[in-house]
């Protein structure tokens, strides 16, 4: 549902999911009753737990290699793309990025998280409300 409102703001997408849900429900109320609540009800949990799986599979998948490694920085530059997640890049990387203090920003909304390779390329990617808004490559 997120990837279909990942153009608005947090708040508004939020609120458009929570209408879709609702909407479902009766939708299935009207067309089914009861049960077709408890499916469209079981089909949210679906959602949810492959959504669960997802994060903890990348989690432990990261949690193997070491902090602000990658396997080659050009190769993860040219894979990002505008409104990815920190969970997209995590998986996209392979590991947990290192966190960059960044004293200039005053947003506490704003990350920024640095991969480097074996070659000291390092891609440096900044996010604000935990979605990718910029990102370069730096070599070493």
């Amino acid at each position: 549902m997120r990837r279909f409102f990942s153009g608005l703001r947090p708040a508004v997408a939020r609120a458009l999911t929570a209408l879709v849900v609702v909407g479902v429900g009766l939708l299935a109320y009207r067309a089914y009753a009861w049960p077709g609540v408890a499916l469209a009800a079981g089909g949210a949990v679906m959602w949810v737990l492959l959504h669960m799986t997802r994060m903890m599979v990348v989690l432990k998948r990261t949690a193997q290699r070491p902090v602000g490694c990658v396997g080659s920085a050009v190769m993860m530059h040219a894979r990002l793309e505008r409104g990815q997640t920190l969970l997209q890049l995590l998986a996209l990387a392979g590991s947990l990025g290192q966190r960059v203090d960044d004293s200039h920003s005053n947003s506490a909304q704003r990350e920024q998280y640095r991969w480097t390779d074996s070659s000291q390329a390092t891609v440096l990617c900044t996010l604000e409300h935990g979605k990718l808004t910029h990102w370069e490559l730096l070599r070493g």
